[in-house]
């Protein structure tokens, strides 16, 4: 009975680092992202992150935890929106001008002739 218990403290044991892994790096990518923090914030709260990461951690998700939401779903929506821009042009953009890159490509020496033309017969479909 042992071996199972030992079996599972291990997985529980790693599943808890893991946890804690990723909710530090969460704090540490939401703490650079905050435009509103000065340098001299971020440096204190990644050095008690260094020091006291437990604690740290658990006080940044209590005083910060809101912000943390809007900056990332600012993020979502931000990169949402460079999605939609890019999707849009490549559907607007008429077979003509397709070929037209592709051969600025291929003079440029970026492509080969053989992409060049997989990328006309594409564009020409």
């Amino acid at each position: 009975m042992s071996n199972f218990w030992d079996w599972f403290w291990t997985v529980f044991l790693i599943f808890a680092f893991t946890a804690y892994l990723f909710a530090i790096f969460t704090i540490v990518i939401d703490l650079f992202r905050d435009k509103t923090a000065s340098g001299w914030a971020k440096a204190i709260w990644m050095i008690f992150l260094i020091f006291l990461p437990m604690i740290t951690a658990i006080v940044y998700l209590i005083a910060r935890g809101g912000g943390m939401a809007e900056r990332s779903m600012a993020e979502a929506q931000t990169v949402k929106a460079a999605q939609d821009d890019y999707i849009r042009s490549v559907a607007t953009t008429s077979p003509a001008e397709q070929v037209a890159k592709a051969k600025e490509l291929l003079d440029a020496g970026t492509i080969t002739q053989a992409e060049f033309d997989a990328l006309k017969a594409k564009a020409l479909a």
